[in-house]
């Protein structure tokens, strides 16, 4: 991480993070930069806590997923909730790769940014990815994600929105017109 960035993630006590906007010109510019791999073992101190304040910033914004750019760190991490696990529970996801994606693809209703306040629409994503990322212990993870509904598991979708994040992608830049049956 850069002297930046560290000085950013430590820059106060445990608190949120202000959440980049596309309506301002300097933030539009970082939430458009393609992000560099976190350095598992030179950022592990400063890890952790951009995890916790990334956490805090993602609860008391009500999102369902949050990306380290959309805080001003230009770095592949981002949290995501685990709407396919029991109890929901956010995880980290570090480095994370797109290994395998199918030939179709639905047009997932009402995505929404937390860089794009009061604006939704339709965003054409994949109903299954397969993944590999670092955990926030350090472990690989390799596994297929999939959900796309709203009325159950949408856990494909918030990866795919976050993971867009980390290559300066925004949810406005895929939209489609016609919503999945759900």
């Amino acid at each position: 991480m850069t002297q930046n960035e560290k000085a950013l993630i430590g820059s106060s006590t445990v608190v949120p993070f202000r959440v980049l906007s596309v309506a301002n010109k300097q933030d539009s510019l970082i939430l458009r930069t393609k992000c560099k791999d976190v350095d598992m073992a030179a950022d592990a101190p400063y890890l952790s806590l951009l995890i916790e304040r990334l956490k805090l910033t993602m609860d008391a914004e009500s999102g369902v997923g949050i990306a380290a750019p959309q805080v001003g760190i230009s770095r592949n991490v981002f949290l995501i909730t685990r709407i396919d696990k029991p109890e929901h529970p956010v995880e980290a996801i570090i480095n994370p790769k797109i290994v395998l994606v199918p030939e179709n693809t639905i047009c997932f209703e009402r995505d929404g940014c937390l860089s794009i306040p009061d604006v939704s629409g339709n965003s054409v994503r994949y109903p299954w990815v397969e993944v590999e990322y670092f955990n926030s212990k350090g472990e690989k993870i390799k596994e297929t994600l999939s959900g796309y509904s709203r009325k159950g598991d949408f856990t494909a979708v918030i990866f795919q929105h976050e993971f867009d994040h980390l290559n300066g992608v925004l949810f406005t830049d895929k939209l489609c017109d016609k919503p999945v049956n759900e």
